[in-house]
């Protein structure tokens, strides 16, 4: 309060300042303090959020709780990455104003002791504590100090410094370009954020905000006392001095909850990861594509779910996610890793992708597993109609799904309730297909000898390709089989007109739900969502749902 008063009775005349910039500038400067506590605030709330998002346990066990109860409360936890991220840029813009709110308030609590002023109210206050066993209320005590040499040599000071650039690291190299490109870099450094929250919890625990003290205002109310600063102590003004005391630390109560939660979920995945497992086979696919199929004991998956895999002789550190492209009817369980940055490639030459003769099983090298985790393609089969798109590797997924629905239709499970399949697969090259084609061509003779021919309707699209093959499949596009996949089913050039697409689903399945998943790039994500909202008419309702690509 008395900050407050000081800065009124300080305040520039706006008349000298008439354009509304400054006088926002001079209302920021007034009230600093405020700007700085209120970020405060949020960051607390936001930091104790921030963990939740990445406890893929407690979100897998969340999800299976209220899957019964509501499936639309079931599929926001599927965005939890999107909104860690959110959370994320929250705490950057609220670290922000705060740090420049008290680089304000820095500058203002110098100026009262450079000031030597008795008449002068902030100087007064400053002077409060300068004897032993005396509250201060100004954290600079002294006019030959600096509000560097303050940030320096105080808890608060220090563990902000701290925080600020473990913050700074975190989110630069979170960048969708770094992320991509250097996973390793954006790996190692957003383990900063255990530096980030020690600092966190322990920069309040200087008390540098300070406020009166509940039994000082009993005896030295701010709005009577503020004008006979100078007759403080004396009996006849009524007004004795201030006492001041630092606000406790608040912010450990805000954060000890996720913490422990995180720390639950870090000593699962500590657990799981030094169970067994053993790779039963190694498939080196086209274009750089490798299969890994593996066995662990108690190892229970649904279709599209993923797992984490750690590879020690690679590194201790690094988990890497890969969605499960084995059934659950399948008595192991299999990822396709494609080689495309260090780690992948690490685990490519040790499994003997670059060597010509057969690796030896007791050399192929040890892995750990951390999962299997729940995605939105869980849900696959709770729609009548469902619409699978995949791009590139983005296939992955529904490779589970498409394996389940064939063993589900060997078996003869009467409990499948999807009665219609559309799946799409763009692709920007032809290499790309050949790991896939084998799956496909198996489900095309399956469902043609069960007379199933139009429970799957897929369509494969080549969106880029070069002159010798355009020349080639001209050659050859009047063959029985298509030239790239060797389905009966020919293969597209170009993008789907998913406005066509959308059309046709609606007019076949009247009344019917229609389920959209799609694995694939932000941008295929928003026309697929806008075209889903637009169809959704005339009793047919489309369901969009997306995995993290």
């Amino acid at each position: 309060i008395y900050l407050c008063i000081c800065r009124r009775i300080q305040r520039p005349s706006t008349e000298l300042f008439p354009l509304q910039g400054i006088q926002i500038f001079i209302s920021f400067f007034i009230h600093a303090l405020s700007w700085a506590r209120a970020p405060a605030a949020c960051l607390n709330f936001n930091c104790m959020l921030i963990l939740l998002p990445v406890c893929r346990n407690l979100l897998s066990f969340l999800r299976g709780s209220i899957q019964c109860c509501s499936r639309t409360a079931a599929r926001q936890l599927d965005r939890n990455l999107t909104f860690h991220k959110l959370v994320a840029y929250m705490i950057a813009f609220h670290t922000a104003v705060h740090i420049i709110a008290h680089l304000f308030n820095f500058e203002y609590f110098m100026d009262a002791q450079l000031n030597r002023n008795h008449s002068h109210l902030p100087f007064i206050l400053s002077e409060i504590g300068n004897d032993e066993n005396v509250s201060f209320l100004n954290p600079i005590r002294s006019n030959e100090t600096s509000p560097t040499i303050v940030m320096f040599t105080t808890i608060a000071g220090l563990t902000g410094v701290v925080i600020t650039l473990a913050l700074i690291l975190i989110i630069t190299s979170s960048m969708e370009v770094i992320r991509r490109s250097y996973f390793e870099v954006f790996w190692y450094t957003h383990h900063l954020f255990v530096i980030f929250f020690i600092g966190l919890v322990f920069h309040g625990f200087g008390r540098i905000v300070r406020g009166q003290t509940s039994r000082s205002l009993d005896s030295n109310d701010p709005d009577v006392c503020a004008d006979r600063f100078e007759d403080w102590g004396k009996n006849e003004s009524g007004c004795a001095v201030p006492a001041f005391a630092g606000n406790p630390p608040m912010t450990w109560k805000w954060v000890v909850g996720p913490m422990f939660l995180y720390v639950c979920e870090r000593l699962v995945r500590i657990y799981r990861s030094h169970q067994k497992v053993v790779i039963t086979k190694v498939v080196m696919h086209p274009s750089k594509t490798l299969e890994l199929q593996m066995k662990k004991k108690g190892f229970h998956m649904e279709v599209g779910q993923y797992v984490f895999i750690q590879c020690p002789s690679i590194s201790r550190l690094e988990w890497h996610p890969f969605t499960l492209t084995s059934a659950p009817e399948e008595d192991y369980f299999s990822v396709h890793v494609r080689i495309v940055g260090d780690w992948t490639q690490a685990l490519y030459e040790a499994c003997g992708g670059n060597k010509s003769e057969l690796q030896e099983a007791w050399k192929l090298p040890k892995v750990a597993i951390d999962g299997p985790f729940g995605t939105a393609s869980e849900d696959v089969f709770r729609y009548e109609v469902v619409m699978l798109v995949g791009a590139g590797i983005g296939v992955t997924p529904f490779a589970s799904i498409l394996k389940s629905v064939w063993y589900k239709h060997i078996q003869n499970n009467e409990g499948v309730f999807t009665k219609k399949i559309y799946f799409y697969w763009l692709c920007p090259e032809t290499e790309a297909f050949e790991w896939f084609a084998d799956l496909l061509q198996s489900l095309e003779r399956q469902m043609t000898e069960k007379d199933m021919a139009d429970f799957l309707s897929y369509n494969i699209y080549l969106t880029r390709w070069k002159e010798k093959e355009a020349a080639h499949l001209r050659v050859h596009h009047e063959d029985e089989n298509d030239p790239i996949t060797g389905l009966k089913q020919k293969t597209l050039y170009g993008k789907p007109n998913w406005d066509n697409e959308f059309t046709n689903i609606a007019s076949t399945h009247p009344g019917s739900k229609v389920g959209v998943f799609l694995c694939g790039p932000p941008m295929l994500g928003k026309s697929l969502e806008k075209q889903s909202i637009s169809h959704t008419e005339a009793g047919v309702k489309f369901i969009f749902n997306k995995e993290n690509f």
